[in-house]
């Protein structure tokens, strides 16, 4: 548990870091939904900030006054304990409330939480306060890559940042780890934050195996392509067939192919893809047709949390070939918060290792993202396992 005073401030921190990334949006980027799974950044600002209100301080301030009272139905997300909601569909069909008026709601939010955690109110409040803060820090990478989506899909797709590096090159030599068979702990085991999805360490039993000690790159893939692996159907698997084929699917999300040369959009604007970087924007159905093209698979997420010691990772979110499930005497919260991972179990795919995406204090090895086999607007990869 982070000290109250460091606490506070890892808060105030977060809050300007949210709106820190939006600096460089115009006004009409605020509203915009391209599809179903990218939330328009304004209404991210507006929920992060819900989030504060509807836990720490409608629950917590004597005669709080809330900001307005439709934010709740506007701005919550998925809480069916909390009560009624926008469609996710319909957050991008609201011009208002104004993107001045949700900057306005945040500072309102910002100075009330403030102002609680500066008095002597706060007893047992921490825990929640933290959890409030790394839900933010989640939507900030949500933000970046729904803004990069945004953009991404414009026709003139113009530039985010020039300052952003989405693509760094791993320098050391490809090598394969070799890990021995055994019994290995999975799971969180320190006083630091984690999602409860990661809780309930437990032992696994693991057959040795061995994984890559570096990515997948673009001119790995580059090479898939061009040996017609998006229309081998021997490769996929039969949902996966069924999506590339249905949405006409022949390289990753953002690449386009001009005069004969491979570009992608990135956060500086349209640029020519460089080979040597860790390929990304790639669903699971992906990864797994690359890893069998490649006769090699890709890893459990208790195989790669076993292995991750030996290898450098956080530049892209590693699809693995575990299902989303609970731990070993895994227990939802009680209450709106205890819907925030549980009710997710099922149908999904876990990811490991962050990305170039994820937030400064809000990366440990033990993390486990999830998302639908055919996602990939994340900065999404994979590393190879045989």
């Amino acid at each position: 548990m982070i000290a109250i005073d460091n606490l506070l401030e890892f808060f105030l921190e977060t809050r300007k870091h949210s709106e820190i990334i939006c600096e460089p949006l115009e006004t009409e980027d605020y509203v915009v939904q391209p599809i179903v799974d990218v939330s328009p950044p304004k209404w991210h600002l507006g929920h992060t900030t819900w989030f504060f209100e509807e836990f720490i301080l409608k629950p917590h301030v004597d005669n709080y006054q809330i900001f307005d009272a439709d934010f709740s139905f506007v701005f919550n997300s998925y809480y069916e304990t909390v009560g009624k909601r926008v469609v996710r569909s319909d957050r991008g069909n609201m011009s208002r409330p104004s993107v001045k008026k949700v900057f306005e709601y945040r500072n309102y939010v910002t100075q009330a939480t403030k102002k609680l955690f500066e008095s002597e109110q706060t007893k047992n409040l921490n825990d929640l306060l933290e959890i409030g803060i790394h839900h933010e820090k989640q939507h900030q990478e949500l933000l970046l890559t729904d803004i990069k989506y945004i953009l991404g899909n414009n026709p003139l797709l113009p530039a985010y940042s020039n300052e952003f590096v989405e693509h760094p090159i791993e320098n050391h030599p490809q090598d394969w780890i070799s890990v021995e068979e055994g019994i290995y702990e999975i799971g969180h085991n320190s006083n630091n934050f984690c999602y409860d999805n990661e809780l309930g360490r437990h032992k696994v039993y693991l057959n040795s195996y061995q994984i890559s000690n570096k990515l997948v790159t673009n001119e790995e893939f580059i090479q898939f392509i061009e040996a017609k692996g998006y229309q081998k159907f021997d490769l996929w698997h039969a949902e996966g067939w069924d999506w590339v084929n249905q949405n006409k699917i022949t390289a990753p999300l953002y690449w386009h192919k001009i005069e004969g040369e491979w570009y992608h959009y990135t956060y500086a604007g349209l640029k020519k893809i460089a080979s040597n970087t860790p390929i990304t924007h790639i669903s699971y159905f992906e990864a797994f047709a690359f890893a069998q093209w490649k006769g090699l698979r890709l890893p459990t997420e208790f195989e790669w949390e076993a292995a991750q010691s030996y290898f450098p990772w956080g530049k892209r979110w590693e699809w693995t070939e575990s299902a989303y499930l609970p731990y070993p005497n895994y227990k939802k919260a009680d209450g709106a918060l205890g819907e925030y991972n549980g009710k997710f179990m099922v149908s999904q795919k876990v990811l490991r290792g962050n990305s170039v995406a994820t937030p400064d204090k809000h990366s440990r090895c033990t993390y486990r993202n999830f998302f639908h086999p055919n996602l990939r607007w994340q900065f999404t990869g994979l590393r190879l396992a045989k």
